[in-house]
């Protein structure tokens, strides 16, 4: 543990540690947002809302993540001139949560859509007959049951969604991945030591969230 000994190595892998928690949860807010509107969108009875539904989680389920974030900067930023805020670094910051959250959003969007699938449709169709709207329907019947049944699911896409967030480091967001290599460059002796310590502080993140996600699902699952 010599090279964490020093102070500013200390700093730095605490800074790569909150940037990285920073950036899961507003993109995790973010992608739960959107990924709510997508899944409403993709049973829809409105044609063109299923289908701009389907083409957002086809399209960013199947490109990857490096991709998106890249075009980001380059296509977003630096293109069409998208700009959060003047510092670079914030602005960095806010291009790298967009596209995980555009990202995330897919995955976020089907596994909402598995839990409506689980609501028997017996209830769409007794709200139906009471004289509620789709949205009403979705907001008042639907979406509360099929949320608690896609728990667990959620839970993987955070856990994914911590993971993904070292790909910021792409577009110059100085998250845990792009400290471990500046670290590993001024200490490359110890390259192993610092490569077990980031490991070890993912899974010491990571776990608790995965048993409090499984104990949440186990606890606010639909009886049938």
């Amino acid at each position: 543990m010599d090279v964490f000994s020093d102070p500013l190595n200390r700093q730095a892998f605490l800074d790569g540690f909150a940037m990285i928690l920073k950036l899961t949860a507003a993109s995790a807010l973010l992608s739960l947002a959107l990924g709510l509107l997508l899944a409403a969108c993709r049973v829809s009875p409105v044609p063109v809302l299923r289908a701009l539904g389907a083409g957002w989680v086809h399209l960013f389920r199947n490109t990857p993540l490096t991709l998106i974030i890249t075009f980001c900067f380059f296509g977003l930023y630096s293109a069409m001139g998208v700009k959060f805020s003047d510092d670079i670094n914030v602005n960095n910051y806010w291009l790298a949560v967009v596209g995980l959250s555009a990202y995330t959003a897919a995955f976020v969007c089907e596994a909402i859509r598995s839990g409506i699938n689980t609501v028997p449709i017996g209830q769409a169709e007794a709200a139906r007959a009471l004289g509620l709207t789709f949205s009403q329907n979705l907001r008042l019947i639907i979406l509360p049951q099929a949320v608690r049944s896609v728990v667990a699911p959620l839970g993987s896409i955070l856990i994914a969604l911590t993971k993904n967030a070292t790909i910021a480091g792409v577009i110059g967001v100085l998250e845990a991945s792009s400290q471990m290599k500046q670290l590993i460059n001024d200490n490359g002796d110890a390259a192993v030591e610092i490569f077990a310590v980031f490991a070890l502080a993912f899974v010491v993140l990571l776990v608790p969230i995965g048993y409090g996600f499984s104990a949440l699902a186990n606890r606010l699952v639909v009886r049938r």
